[in-house]
């Protein structure tokens, strides 16, 4: 099991304090020290007040963050979890996404999904109804401008004209490509295209307010990983060629004081399951507080995990 710690700021009622380059140098050399494998940095460049109000959370940019991490820390992966790839020019995403690569010599993971905030979508000028293939394209798009010179592509959305983007990523093939969230065609995407599956373990109403589907019981997600494993040996790759990283109510195990020992039960069912990395959230009212839970989970779970 491989673990990954999301930066707090999607934590409701953050100290200011984490909107500082001092508090995201210590959280992040933390995270390294406690033995976690990824940092993730979220996304919602512009969401509506209504969104925050009913449970939103705030966000820096991803790359931009994710670069100032690359630049005070060593070994630990720099994840964007998640992604909105319709949000954005896809070239211009596999520009940012290679040099992030390249800076932090190779750690960089893009874990992506389609979106579901209409009007954000609008508010970055972005067509909520052709999210989907959007999405699909980018993919496309990046993987082209990570590996080819005079990349050439012809699209739906999108042009390439003999095109080079140098330099290309450290990693061989580009940036590798999660798939974020639950839904049919997100577990297709992730058997064909994707290094990564990143769904979340929720309830009916949860995934009503994201539009996805639910999966709120291990033995549901235990499901849909052989649906991923069954489709991805269908398109002719190794059977576990998909890593699975799960975030759910288990991720805020720290902040609801959850038993440490109950929790690493959890986790040997996750396991079980074919997960193999998990999300963790820490509490955000003191950023002392959340380096001491980066540290006691480091003690209590990764090494003993391990």
């Amino acid at each position: 099991m491989k673990f990954t710690v999301q930066y707090p700021l999607t934590v409701r009622g953050y100290t200011p304090e984490f909107l500082g380059p001092q508090a995201m140098t210590r959280f992040a050399r933390a995270a390294e020290e406690s033995g976690f494998d990824a940092l993730a940095v979220t996304d919602h460049p512009i969401p509506s007040d209504k969104w925050i109000r009913s449970g939103g959370h705030d966000g820096f940019d991803l790359t931009t963050a994710l670069g100032f991490c690359a630049a005070v820390t060593d070994r630990i992966k720099l994840m964007t979890y998640a992604m909105v790839l319709p949000y954005r020019n896809p070239f211009l995403v596999a520009k940012a996404m290679a040099t992030l690569d390249r800076l932090s010599q190779g750690r960089a993971v893009l874990a992506a999904g389609a979106g579901y905030l209409k009007s954000e979508f609008a508010a970055v000028g972005a067509d909520f109804d052709e999210r989907n293939e959007l999405f699909d394209e980018a993919i496309e798009v990046m993987r082209g401008a990570w590996t080819q010179r005079g990349y050439r592509y012809e699209g739906r959305h999108f042009t390439s004209l003999a095109q080079t983007a140098l330099p290309f990523p450290v990693q061989d093939g580009g940036v590798p490509v999660w798939i974020a969230g639950n839904a049919r065609r997100a577990i297709e995407r992730a058997a064909t295209v994707g290094q990564g599956w990143a769904p979340l373990l929720i309830d009916r109403e949860m995934a009503r307010t994201v539009r996805t589907t639910a999966i709120p019981t291990v033995a549901a997600l235990t499901r849909a990983i052989g649906r991923l494993r069954d489709l991805t040996e269908a398109a002719g790759r190794p059977r576990d060629a998909v890593e699975v990283q799960i975030e759910g109510r288990d991720s805020q195990v720290l902040l609801h004081r959850t038993s440490l020992d109950q929790h690493h039960d959890r986790l040997h069912e996750f396991d079980q399951a074919g997960v193999g990395w998990f999300v963790l959230d820490t509490p955000a009212t003191t950023v002392d507080e959340a380096i001491d839970a980066l540290h006691r989970y480091g003690d209590a779970v990764i090494s003993r995990f391990r």
